[in-house]
């Protein structure tokens, strides 16, 4: 995939270059870099909320549950 990014300031651009030559890479794998590890944590947070519905559900099972519009109307009539 090919991405083109515009529109960056001269002072962005300028702290990408510095962040790359700090970690020896160029300004491209220093962006791609970026990109990845902004990705992986975002697929984190999705996978540990996955896990956490998953362990909440199976903590829950065998229970009756209200369904959620029965609790509305019993709010609305308690107003």
């Amino acid at each position: 995939m090919n991405l083109h990014v515009r529109n960056l300031d001269e002072e962005t651009v300028r702290a990408l270059e510095q962040r790359a030559a700090r970690n020896g890479r160029s300004a491209e794998a220093e962006v791609r870099a970026i990109l990845t590890a902004a990705a992986a944590v975002e697929m984190a947070d999705r996978s540990d909320w996955i896990q956490v519905s998953d362990e909440l559900r199976a903590r829950s099972a065998g229970f009756s549950h209200t369904p959620s519009e029965i609790l509305v109307r019993e709010s609305r009539d308690e107003r």
